[in-house]
């Protein structure tokens, strides 16, 4: 029984294609570069499929419970035990050794509201939702990385972690961090790709330490009399007041922040429903506030509570300001990420690996970082010939050969791992 439609369990698709090879043994050194190129070639078919169909029937943070569905099927045809985690994430496990200790890979599998370029092949089936971040393909490498390892005698355990969620607050990873498996088979190490257009295919990136910023949201909210536009002295402007507040709220990132600590504060969202001759009488700001340094992210909240409100009420504007912690910092833990450099350039070769500088973006796969040792991968996905577009935009398609260096990327971290 299939429960999805077109794509083929993998026992049908290893019988048809007769890709599955004899079982090698972790301890006897017999998986060489060769046999993990060729087995990352084979499988790159079966990763498109799976790829193919997460892309076309993407679900948004809180709603994948097809994919969810998916991964679990494909799971239960390699004979890879899971426990479903609250109740969209698969935890799956590889077990080795008894005394042996635990490594886990995570993907995220989540899409984002965007209506997909209608010229795209195999285009979203699922009208204004669309994986623009790669998390399909994330997705299939993982799967098509558990099917080449459940062949291996390994001597340490392996978590293959597939979370929902990313996208929004609060995030997948918690749930994961507080469920009671995870916590009592702790990992020494985890490890995640992520798909990167500004790379060529074929080549990853890895920045060890502080990698990407945490994230907060500012929300700002003006209440007042309202009035006609016509009459300002008889109400608060509160479209100005919430202009005032927007510009002077800049002096935090270029005045009150250390010039040595990259700090972003953007507000990109200004709403009231109002009309030219109307004074609203609520307006709402929501932003984002972006550092890398704990200290100065609470410092930051008192300050934009402060600036904020004395402005608003001294305009005559009653404010209410909401801020929601995020995503803390991402820490590519740098003994870890110097080993992940050194194995992928001998699997790849010098040029192919390259050292990334810091980013304002966030992850929720920082929630790790933030517990324990952890390596977060930048995958090329973009060629001469295909342009892969930017993430989170209707054009952003990824040239599906990169599936193949995902699979070899993971298989060669875990299989070199000392």
């Amino acid at each position: 029984m299939r429960f999805y439609g077109e794509t083929k369990s993998i026992k049908e698709w290893y019988a048809e294609s007769r890709r599955r090879e004899t079982p090698k043994d972790f301890e006897t050194g017999e998986s060489t570069m060769m046999d993990r190129h060729k087995e990352a070639l084979a499988e790159q078919e079966y990763a498109v499929r799976m790829r193919r169909d997460f892309h076309q029937n993407p679900e948004l943070s809180g709603e994948e419970v097809r994919t969810s569905a998916r991964i679990c099927e494909e799971l239960d045809a390699m004979g890879i035990p899971y426990d479903r985690v609250a109740p969209l994430n698969v935890v799956a496990r590889l077990e080795g050794k008894p005394t042996g200790h635990t490594l886990a890979i995570r993907a995220d599998f989540d899409a984002l509201p965007i209506s997909e370029k209608e010229d795209h092949p195999l285009i979203s089936r699922n009208p204004g939702i669309m994986h623009a971040c790669g998390h399909d393909l994330h997705t299939a490498v993982l799967l098509g990385t558990a099917e080449i390892l459940a062949t291996r005698s390994l001597p340490f355990n392996l978590m293959f972690i597939f979370q929902h969620g990313e996208e929004v607050l609060p995030g997948g990873a918690r749930d994961i961090i507080g469920n009671v498996f995870f916590q009592t088979h702790l990992p020494e190490w985890i490890i995640a790709l992520h798909a990167e257009p500004d790379l060529p295919v074929g080549q990853l990136g890895i920045c060890p330490g502080q990698y990407m910023a945490s994230g907060d949201e500012r929300s700002i909210t003006l209440h007042g009399p309202g009035g006609h536009a016509a009459l300002p002295d008889q109400s608060a402007d509160l479209i100005l007041i919430a202009s005032h507040i927007v510009v002077a709220l800049q002096q935090i990132t270029s005045r009150n922040a250390s010039p040595f600590i990259p700090t972003v504060l953007t507000f990109g969202h200004f709403r009231c429903h109002s009309m030219m001759n109307i004074i609203p009488k609520e307006v709402r700001l929501e932003g984002t506030f972006r550092t890398f340094d704990e200290t100065w992210r609470q410092e930051a909240k008192t300050r934009i509570r402060r600036i904020a409100t004395a402005i608003a009420e001294s305009m005559g504007a009653q404010p209410a300001i909401e801020i929601t912690d995020g995503y803390p910092c991402l820490y590519n833990q740098p003994e870890k990420a110097e080993q992940a450099i050194g194995i992928l350039k001998t699997e790849f070769g010098e040029k192919q690996v390259i050292r990334l500088g810091r980013r304002m973006t966030t992850e929720d796969f920082a929630r790790y970082s933030q517990l324990l040792p952890a390596t977060f991968i930048r995958l090329g996905v973009s060629s001469t010939t295909h342009p892969a577009g930017k993430l989170h935009t209707p054009e952003f398609f990824p040239d599906l050969t990169a599936l193949e260096t995902g699979i070899r990327t993971l298989c060669s971290l875990i299989l070199n791992n000392d």
